[in-house]
Formats: C-alpha cells, structure tokens, sequence
C-alpha cells in the first residue's frame, strides 16, 4: 500500500460520499475560505438546512477508543481525537498507513449521507504539543519549559511548522497546542507546558506558535498547515499550590494581565480554537463561567472562532456530569469533548434543546463558530486525507532537516548554572564516564506527552532515529579522539579510569496531576544515581551533572557535589544537541556556547515558610540567569542542602461508613452506562447490579452489593477519584489496598478487581478463589498488596479508580471498609498468586 515515500492507497467509496465530495469540493472551488464575507454567506445557508441532530452532533468530539467511522456516520459527530494512549488500532506502534487509513475512515464517514448527515467533513484533533509527540518516529522537540529557556521567538514559529508538517503527513487536521499557561507555582504537574512565567514572553511565544503551525488566516488551507488551539483558558497555570484543576483566586484584573495576555496574542495570531481550563476562577468551574467564555473572550478579546472543551471538563460544572451540562453549553463551550459517553450527551442535549432549558440560538452561535473554521481551513476542499499533498510523505516525519531543528532547539535551551574551573567545554583525549539513569535513555528525556499520556512504559525501540545523551557524547568524544564508557547502574568496567563524569539524572515522566508535587525538594528515587556520584567523588573523579527536568527544583546537594551543573530540561529525541554544547573541538574550542537562560527563577528552598499555599519565595537564581564560557566566575560551593526524608504515608481512606474525597462510587455495565451510586438504593441500568446501604457496626455504615447473575457482558462496581493520583511511594513502602467486608453469597463465577491506571493499562487479578474460601455473613479484613497490581501490569503513578469489582454471575458481599495502608501484618494480605 506504500509506493515511493507517498501513501497510495485509496478505498472504494460510496456514491453517497461522492455525491456529498463533489458537492462541497465545488462549493468551495471559488476559495470562499478566504473571503469573510463568502465564509459568513455560506455558513448562514448551511446552518439553515441542518436539523437540530445534525447540529448538536457538529458539537461533540468523541475518542477514536470509543467512535467508529459508522458512529460518525449515524451521529453526525463534528470531530474525533486521538487523546494520550490513544492510537488507530489501539496500538503505540501504528504506521503512517494505519494513521491515514483512520483519517480516511471517519473522512468518509461524516460526508456519508444514508443516515441522515448534512456531510460536514470532520475534524480530528491530537496533541502535538512538543512535535507529533503520539506518532512513533517523529521529531521530538524540548518541551515548553526549555523553549522558554531559549528566548527565541523564530525558532518556536519554526518548531511550530514542522510539527504541522509531520502531523500533515498523517492526515489530520488540528492540533491541541500551543499551551500558554503562565506557571506561578511549580508544584504543578504541568509546568513544563509552560514557556516562562513571565507573560510578555508567554505571548510572543503564544503568536510564534500559531503562525507556525497555521500560518496567517489566508494560508489555513495550504499543505503542510493545521489548525492551533491556544489551551487552556484561562489561570491554570495559576492555581492555588499547583494543584492541577485547581482554584485560581485572582481579580479579573489580575487574571487578565498575567493570564490572558498569550490569549491576547494568539488570537491576533489567528488562533482558529481555544480551550477551556479545567481549573475554577475564584471557586467557579471554568468550563461552566459564561462571564469568562462568552464576555471576555467572545466579546472583550473579539474571538470568532470556537471554544473546545478539555476531556469531560463540562461534568466538573456543578450540576453537570459528563453525559449533561446544559450550563456549559450557555456559558460558550461550542465543541464538547466527551471521549466515551458521548452518545448519552447528545441525547441529553438534544431533549435540554427540545425543553426550551437551551435555545436554539446558542446551539447555532456554537455550530456557526465549527463550520467557520472548518471552512477557513480548507476542509470542505483538500479532499481525503491519504490524498493530500503531504499525506503519506513518509520521508518528512522525523526528517534530518526537522530532527536538525530540534537539535539547534536543545542547544539554546541548555542553561549553565555552574562551571567551576572551566571544566566545561570536555577537550581533548579524554575518557569520559557517562551515567545516571537518564544517560541512555530518550524516553526519560522526552518526558510526559511522549507515545503516551504520561510518556512512561517506553522502550528505546519506540523511538526510531532519536539519540539519547550519552550517544550523542560518545560520538562527540570519539571525533576529538577521546573515548566515552557508560556506567552499569553505580558502577564501570574495570580497567577504564574516567578523567571526568557526566551523570543524567532527573524527574521521570509525568503528565497533568500526577506530576502534581507537594513541595519543591528534588529526591532521586533512582539511588544508584546517588551511589555512583558517592564513588566519583571518593576517586576524585570532576563531574559534570545534566539535569532532566520540567520545572526548577531545589538540587543545592547535586549542585555542591558537581564541578559543572547543566539543565537540559526535557530535550526530546535529539540528544546530541546536548553534546554539541559540551564537547569541544578539536582545537579545544567550544563548537557552542551555552546561552539558554532560566525562564523561571530556581528555588532555594521546598515551600514558602510563611504560608505553603504560596509559590517559592527564595531564589537561588533568578529568572534570566544563565552562565556562559565566557563567565569565569565561580559558583561557591556553599549552598544550603535539604535533607530527603522518607515520606511518612499515612492511610489513604477511601470508603468508611461513606465515600471519602475525592472519590466516588459507581455502578456500570459499560462505559456508556455508569451510574452514580446515591441514595439508599442504587442499580445499574441493566438492573443486574445493584448497590444498598446498610447497617454494618453502626448506622449505614456499610454498602450491599450484589449482582443477580442475569447479565451476559457483566457489570461492575468501583470506586474512581476525581483526580489523577499518584500511589508510587505506597508502592514503594509495600502498601496494601484493605477491605473490610464480609461474604453474603459466595460467586458462582469469575470475579475480577482491578485498578483502573490509563488506556494502556493492566492490572487485573482474578479474584473468585479468594472470595470462595471467606466463609458467608462473617466480618474479614484482607488487603491486596499494590506489588500485586503492578506485577500485573498497573501503572500505579496514574491511578484512576483503585477498586472495581466485576462478575457475571451471581455474587453478594457487605463492603464496611475501603483504605490504602502500608501496616498490615502478612497475615492479612492475599498472595499475588
């Protein structure tokens, strides 16, 4: 199917799809795109011949986990995504045929009219938020962070077109970037999205970005072009502590001055789509705040495009859930992102329309605002996705010209904190010892948002073409004539004795909440990291430490220890830009010079002494800082060092008499029919499940749940956290998921329980052995040890709900108790096997 480097292959069509391809080709043949008033005249005469289904349905964006081309086709959906964990086939390792074969699918879907659909052609976002970062084999650019370090506007417009470029390649259309959030507290998990918390450079990036991505509005519909989102409006990055999809607590003033001047930008850019933040403005949601949607952005900042929503952000409004929210529909969300419930959110939507709880002119302002981008960029008229002038350019992704950007990008983005003695640039025949666990590994440096939501889980051959650092020095090293070893853990080969030490270490990847932090104190949980360092400086060995990071994080230890103290942030695939900066020439020259300055200044110190919900206070570098070979002056070794103190976990409470926060507890027989347990009684849709509360030691203290066994798919009961949780340090203290209940009737089959951690995720134990030898009506503690879980496959840094229960057939148990706790006796663990 791949002849040449282009994508060829092309499906049979139905004479349906190419009635509605000649129709709207032909429409737009006269490049009504680019004329205003054309674009305004065309969308009144469309909006006026759909039906209300098919204009709710241009509402919704659905996941490909959860759509099918036949489900656009009978729905009339407006877009798709391809969300963290999300790829055709559900497999990391799709080809560029497999992606195009995707587009293709849903292209042709929505234009297929046996169901009623008006062919509006869909759109299909992804996040490209440092290159087309869910393709195996593309150019993996820094991240924010280090693009802010680099203080180079051209270089992130260009950034911005190749990663159009290769997302073109793949034959999609949108891109969910960039993120212009402007970090105040590093605690959050997502300040490596940020560029800087300075927003005059937020802005110019914010501007950068978009026109490198889509170009000015006359150029949308042009071959290598996509269609940007500046996300997430508005204050993420300004949330009380960090937290993610926290409160933001500022006037509107103020939030407008620090937050909202990258919107200001971007949308003079052009920026065709704008997302909303799941975070609250002074206690409010934002997905539900018409003053913030409509008011400001609509109307104050002029923005005629359409509004996005984040994933089931509209279910956190109060009153909504993911399958309701008429209050964000009135408040000016016009595209809903509902990844698996999608179907029970039209359906909903289209009664609240009927009832006159919506009117009918909000749903066409958000419909009018699709179809108007939809037209400026080109869709009703660039035909296929396979068959589009970059479509299928395999050559393009992960290209030498695109890999050799992000590599000039890893070099301006590198800051020198420390270089005492000038032991920076590496000169000569040296031997070099190069470790650290980030050393050899471009999954670590890529970091979140790579391959996967969280970017964990990768191997080196998920990333064909990239270098990790220590390539990329061995080859450096060896042009100079010196030679370059990689350490085994905390120790090197014998016989080989290292003129000076390059060790990589630093955070591992992370994405959204869960790289949420409680304090700013950086603690390697890779202790050979620190065992080697030990036994470097035992021998006298100089060491020059890189540190793999998305945010400043109080090292004052890993700084005083080091004789040279580089922060490479999270360079992505091309590593040897690292060993560009570092190595010199062969005359002994620097071949680059370091000049990436902080964009954010680095604390000395893990929280606010007086007061921990405020950001950092003391600074040990201020923004801006950022050495170069041509500064001699010594950084003194004198730097005050914080001690890394197990933490001391206390339970973790999940269900006791009632349901603790932030949890919840449903009841389902699939993911499109959850309930929410509530109330006395409670039962799933199929009523094979239900869920009762009764007296255990006291009043209602305790819950009944019993399946009835007349369910042919099964259903399942379960608790799930409003939030991403991270449960590696109970991993790590050999923790345990407890449960005080007792045996009604005894299951007469399977019985599965498992966490629920991500898309990729497994982590399910048969349990019905266990469950059979608990004798009936009587009380029992037993806790499964989370090693359990993660010998399973569980990926505890991202836990969704820590206990669902599923069966087929008849089961009963009284649930009293529910805890996460790391002092049980053996006793009272059950076995793994």
């Amino acid at each position: 199917m791949i002849k040449s480097t282009r994508y060829s292959g092309f499906k049979k069509i139905s004479g349906r799809v190419i009635v509605a391809l000649i129709l709207f080709f032909s429409i737009n043949s006269v490049h009504a795109n680019y004329n205003p008033e054309m674009v305004e005249q065309r969308l009144e005469k469309l909006i006026s011949s759909m039906t209300l289904e098919q204009k709710v349905g241009q509402m919704v964006q659905g996941n490909i986990t959860h759509v099918t081309p036949d489900d656009v086709s009978r729905y009339f959906l407006g877009s798709v995504l391809n969300g963290g964990g999300s790829w055709p086939n559900g497999r990391k390792e799709s080809s560029i045929y497999d992606w195009l074969t995707a587009a293709d699918n849903y292209f042709q879907a929505s234009l297929d009219t046996r169901y009623g659909s008006a062919g509006i052609p869909i759109i299909w976002g992804t996040d490209a938020v440092h290159g087309h970062n869910n393709v195996k084999g593309a150019t993996l650019f820094p991240h924010n962070v280090a693009l802010g370090a680099a203080r180079n506007v051209e270089l992130v417009r260009e950034i911005g077109e190749a990663t159009a470029r290769e997302v073109s390649v793949t034959g999609l259309d949108w891109v969910f970037a960039p993120t212009i959030a402007v970090s105040i507290d590093r605690r959050w998990g997502r300040a490596y999205e940020s560029y800087s918390d300075d927003p005059e450079l937020v802005g110019s990036y914010a501007s950068a970005m978009v026109l490198g991505l889509q170009g000015s509005l006359g150029q949308l519909s042009e071959p290598g072009r996509v269609i940007a989102t500046a996300k997430h409006f508005i204050g993420d990055g300004g949330t009380i502590r960090g937290v993610d999809q926290g409160d933001t607590r500022l006037g509107l003033d103020a939030l407008l001055k620090i937050h909202g001047l990258g919107y200001k930008k971007a949308i003079e850019a052009n920026a065709q789509t704008i997302m909303a933040s799941f975070n609250s403005w002074n206690g409010k949601k934002i997905h539900g705040s018409k003053q913030l949607l409509t008011d400001v952005l609509k109307t104050d900042m002029d923005f005629d495009g359409f509004v996005v929503g984040d994933w089931d952000g509209h279910g956190q409004v109060d009153g909504c859930k993911n399958t309701s929210c008429p209050q964000a529909i009135l408040a000016g969300i016009d595209m809903f992102m509902v990844p698996k419930q999608w179907k029970k959110f039209i359906a909903n939507t289209l009664r609240q329309v009927r009832g006159g709880e919506i009117p009918i002119s909000r749903i066409d302002d958000a419909v009018r605002r699709i179809l108007r981008v939809k037209i400026r960029a080109g869709l009703f008229s660039k035909g296929l996705p396979s068959q589009r002038v970059l479509a299928g350019d395999l050559a393009l992704v992960g290209s030498q010209e695109h890999r050799a950007l992000a590599r000039r990008a890893v070099r301006e983005s590198l800051v020198l904190l420390k270089n005492n003695a000038g032991i920076l640039p590496l000169r000569g025949k040296l031997r070099i010892l190069v470790g650290g666990d980030g050393a050899h590994s471009v999954a670590k440096q890529s970091g979140g948002w790579t391959l996967s939501w969280q970017g964990n889980k990768n191997i080196p051959t998920d990333f064909p073409g990239a270098t990790s650092i220590f390539e990329g020095l061995k080859k450096a090293v060896e042009d100079i004539d010196g030679s370059a070893e990689l350490a085994t853990n905390d120790s090197w080969r014998d016989g080989f004795n290292p003129d000076v030490a390059v060790l990589v270490f630093g955070e591992d990847p992370y994405a959204e909440g869960v790289g949420d932090r409680e304090d700013l104190l950086f603690c390697d949980s890779h202790t050979d990291n620190l065992r080697l360092l030990s036994r470097l400086r035992e021998r006298g060995v100089p060491v020059v430490s890189v540190m793999l990071t998305g945010r400043p994080l109080v090292v004052n230890a890993q700084i005083n220890q080091s004789d040279a103290f580089v922060v490479a942030w999270l360079p992505g695939s091309e590593g040897d830009g690292i060993a560009d900066v570092l190595v010199a020439d062969k005359s002994g020259r620097p071949r680059f010079d370091f000049t990436g300055t902080l964009p954010f200044s680095w604390p000395d110190a893990e929280t606010p002494e007086r007061d921990t919900d405020l950001p950092a206070e003391l600074m040990i570098f201020k923004r801006g800082y950022g050495k170069s070979y041509s500064d001699k002056e010594y950084l003194k070794a004198d730097l005050t060092e914080l001690a890394c103190a197990p933490k001391e976990l206390k339970p973790l409470v999940i269900f006791s008499g009632t349901t603790r926060k932030p949890f919840t507890a449903y009841v389902a027989d699939s993911l499109d029919d959850i309930v929410s347990v509530s109330g006395a009684s409670t039962a799933s849709l199929s009523q094979s499940l239900s869920v009762m509360t009764l007296d255990g030691d006291v009043q209602e203290d305790s819950r009944l749940v019993t399946w009835n066994g007349e369910s042919d798919i099964g259903s399942e009961f379960f608790w799930r956290s409003s939030s991403v949780l991270d449960w590696r340090d109970f991993l790590d203290q050999d923790a345990a998921l407890s449960m005080t209940f007792k045996v009604i009737k005894h299951p007469e089959g399977a019985v599965t329980q498992e966490i629920d951690c991500g898309v990729s995720c497994n982590s399910e134990l048969e349990m019905a052995p266990f469950f059979k030898t608990v004798p009936e009506d009587q009380w029992v503690r037993a806790a499964t040890p989370l090693r359990c879980f993660a010998k399973a496959g569980a990926d505890l840094s991202q836990v969704r709900s820590p206990f669902i229960l599923r069966t087929k057939k008849a089961f009963s148990l009284v649930i009293k108790d529910l805890r996460v706790v790391t002092d049980l006796p053996k006793s009272a663990l059950i076995r793994c096997d």
